[in-house]
C-alpha cells in the first residue's frame, strides 16, 4: 500500500485532489490551532502571576530559585545531524536528531506546518516548506532555526526544496503553472526558471553537493519512474524505466549511485542503483513500507523512514545492509529524514 500520511507535498501524483473530508479536516485543524492559542494565552497570564509571586518571595528570602535550562543552549548544532519532520507537537515541525538517536530538538516551533527539510551544501542552513504565510512556500533558516527567510511567494504551492550547484541554486516543485513541475531559482529566491514542462506529474527533485544533475520523480511514461536531468533542464532521461513504481530518489554525495523507493518486491522498499540505472539492489525490505532516504556524508550509511513499527519512524542502515538502528520512537509520525552533508 502506498504511503498516504503527509503525502500532500511528497507525492502529489498519489493524492491529486482535495476532498470534502480534507476541507473538514483542515477546518478542524484551524479550530484546534485557535484553541491552542487561547490556552497559551490563559496559561501565559497564570505563568506571569506565578513568576511575579516567585520573584517577590525570592526578594524576601534572597533566593530567586533555579531556572529551567534552554535545550537550545546545550544542543550541539555543529555536529553530525539528521533533519526530519515530526508531528509530535501537534503540527508538522522540523527536528534535528543525532545519528545515534540520543538527542533531538525542535527547531521550527511554529503553529503552522513545516516540512521538507533540505541542508545547504555547507550544512549551515536548511531550506524547508511551510504554510505559515497561508499557502505552502519555500523558506530558509539557520541550522538552529533562527533567521527564517521566505524565498517564494506564489498563490500555488511550492514544495520539495533541494540545494544545487554548490549552494548557489535551489530547485523545488511548484504548481504555479497549473500542474506539478520542477523549477530552479537563486538561493535568495530570485530568478525563478521552469525546468520541466509536461502535463504529467514531475516532483521530488533531489540534488547532491557538487553534482550537475537533478534526480526527480515523474509519471510521464505512464508509470512512476525516477528521472535525471541537467540543472538547466536539458537531457531529461528515464533512469529506472521499470514496470514497477519507483520514486523518492536520493543521490549519493559523489553522484555515482541513488537510493530509490520501489514496489517491485510488493511493499515500498529501498533499493540502490547506479547513476545510469543499472544494478538495482535491495537495501531495505519489509516488514511494512519504507520511504524517503538520504545518504551520510561519508556514504557509509543511509537514513530512511518506515512504518514497520505501526507508525512512521526514522532508521539508519549501512549501505551494505547491516547495522540497522532505530533513531526515533514516538507515537506521532517522524518522517522525511535528510542527513547533513
Amino acid at each position: 500500500m502506498r504511503k498516504s500520511i503527509g503525502t500532500i507535498f511528497r507525492i502529489p501524483c498519489i493524492r491529486t485532489g482535495v476532498t470534502d473530508q480534507d476541507r473538514i479536516n483542515e477546518s478542524h485543524q484551524i479550530e484546534e490551532e485557535i484553541m491552542r492559542s487561547l490556552m497559551r494565552t490563559d496559561y501565559g497570564f497564570a505563568f506571569i502571576a506565578v513568576v511575579a509571586a516567585s520573584v517577590s518571595l525570592g526578594a524576601c528570602s534572597g533566593d530567586n530559585g533555579p531556572t529551567e535550562p534552554d535545550p537550545m543552549d546545550s544542543f550541539n548544532f555543529s555536529g553530525d545531524l539528521i533533519a526530519f519532520r515530526s508531528e509530535r507537537d501537534g503540527q508538522q515541525e522540523i527536528y534535528l536528531v543525532t545519528p545515534d538517536g540520543a538527542e533531538s530538538i525542535n527547531i521550527t516551533v511554529n503553529p503552522a506546518d513545516d516540512s521538507d527539510p533540505a541542508w545547504s551544501p555547507n550544512g549551515s542552513k536548511i531550506a524547508f516548506t511551510s504554510n505559515r504565510e497561508g499557502q505552502f512556500d519555500i523558506f530558509v533558516m539557520n541550522v538552529d532555526g533562527t533567521g527564517v527567510t521566505r524565498l517564494t511567494d506564489d498563490a500555488a504551492s511550492d514544495t520539495h526544496p533541494t540545494w544545487c550547484e554548490n549552494g548557489s541554486k535551489i530547485v523545488f516543485r511548484s504548481r504555479r503553472d497549473g500542474d506539478s513541475e520542477i523549477y530552479i531559482m537563486n538561493a535568495d529566491g530570485s530568478n525563478v526558471v521552469r525546468l520541466t514542462n509536461d502535463p504529467a506529474t514531475d516532483n521530488e527533485p533531489f540534488c547532491s553537493p557538487g553534482c550537475s544533475k537533478i534526480a526527480f520523480f515523474s509519471n510521464r511514461s505512464g508509470n512512476g519512474d525516477v528521472w535525471i536531468m541537467n540543472t538547466d533542464g536539458t537531457n531529461q532521461e528515464n533512469l529506472t524505466a521499470s514496470a514497477d513504481f519507483d520514486c523518492s530518489p536520493g543521490l549519493s554525495p559523489d553522484c555515482t549511485r541513488l537510493s530509490i523507493v520501489t514496489d517491485r518486491d510488493g511493499n515500498d522498499d529501498i533499493y540502490l542503483v547506479n547513476f545510469d540505472g543499472s544494478n538495482p539492489t535491495s537495501l531495505v525490505s519489509g516488514p511494512g513500507d519504507e520511504f524517503q532516504s538520504s545518504w551520510s556524508g561519508d556514504m557509509t550509511r543511509i537514513v530512511f523512514d518506515t512504518n514497520r513499527d505501526g507508525n512512521w519512524e526514522i532508521y539508519v542502515i549501512g549501505v551494505n545492509g547491516t547495522n540497522l538502528i532505530r533513531l526515533t520512537n514516538h507515537p506521532s509520525d517522524d518522517e522525511i529524514p535528510v542527513w547533513r552533508p
